[in-house]
């Protein structure tokens, strides 16, 4: 069985706070990714100037800020050791993620692709339960913070969960199971969730263990995003600022009709940040876009501050909570 507590509690890496410290959330960033294979599939994918980094998560904090979701897991790109030492010289609660990225995260030969289901899902708890690892992209990992990861990220491209990906998301269904351990999920454009969500929950994950991502990537994906939340699966949307897709209106739009049908419990937000919206980089809209400009659009459009409160402090703390 799946180990649990009776006071529900979220894994920094700083150690265990309570649900009540989790203030503001960001529920999906990406604060540092190391020069590597992601860079290649994207100059956008490279986030390696601490300093950087640490001034925009510092006007976060300004506007109120308090907590930050992690999204880059093990072996690709993630800096386990600057996500610990931004959060000691900031102040803000950081959840890092274990688990694994898409395949084009990673290079032919890689270690994530050779390892065994077995070998995957008992470095995930490992770094769920005892710390993180400064791994690079050659050898298994190594040295080992004291760092824990405080949830599991998980991705697939429009195949989805079959051939090769199929060992990965068992590993990580495992890891989640053992540890009690949320598992936030991405979907390529919000193609295969569905199929990701039955795949878990075969494996016996409850589905409020489950976090969904970019499902408002589009917005004629509306009925569709509906459907998903009607499983009962947290949906983290972060397709805010990202006027390549659509509007921030539109956005809005989107989410009011998710509050109107009920699911305003469901709701998480993030903005996915990469080198291209970070401004302290040379970027668009910085991690004060959430709060600065994003927020007072949805309350002008009605969304209640108990609503915002929800999406931004409550549903995210029970979704990452263990």
């Amino acid at each position: 069985m799946s180990k649990s507590t009776d006071v529900k509690r979220l894994v920094t890496v700083n150690g265990e706070i309570l649900l009540s410290d989790m203030g503001i959330c960001h529920s999906h960033e990406h604060l540092f990714i190391k020069k590597g294979q992601p860079e290649k599939l994207d100059p956008a994918l490279l986030l390696d100037d601490f300093d950087k980094t640490k001034e925009e998560v510092l006007r976060f904090k300004e506007l109120g800020g308090n907590t930050i979701v992690d999204a880059q897991p093990v072996g690709s790109g993630r800096n386990a050791d600057w996500l610990q030492k931004l959060s000691e010289e900031t102040g803000i609660n950081i959840l890092a993620s274990t688990g694994f990225h898409k395949h084009g995260f990673y290079k032919e030969g890689h270690w994530i692709r050779e390892s065994t289901e077995t070998e995957l899902a008992k470095l995930f708890i490992d770094e769920l339960e005892n710390g993180m690892y400064c791994d690079g992209e050659e050898n298994w990992p190594r040295q080992q913070l004291n760092a824990k990861a405080g949830l599991i990220k998980t991705a697939a491209g429009l195949e989805g969960t079959a051939g090769s990906y199929f060992p990965l998301f068992k590993a990580a269904a495992r890891a989640a199971y053992e540890t009690n351990t949320s598992i936030m999920t991405h979907t390529e454009l919000g193609y295969n969730a569905l199929e990701q969500i039955k795949l878990y929950t075969d494996l016996g994950i409850k589905e409020e263990k489950l976090i969904v991502c970019h499902l408002d990537r589009k917005m004629d994906n509306a009925d569709y995003l509906l459907y998903v939340a009607s499983t009962g699966v947290y949906l983290e949307l972060d397709t805010i600022g990202r006027f390549k897709y659509h509007s921030d209106e539109e956005e809005v739009s989107l989410i009011s009709k998710l509050i109107n049908n009920g699911y305003e419990d469901q709701l998480l937000l993030g903005l996915d940040t990469t080198r291209k919206r970070m401004k302290s980089y040379g970027g668009s809209i910085g991690l004060e876009h959430l709060q600065g400009k994003f927020l007072p659009i949805l309350e002008k459009a009605g969304i209640t501050k108990v609503q915002i409160h929800k999406m931004m402090h409550t549903n995210p703390a029970k979704a990452f909570s263990k």
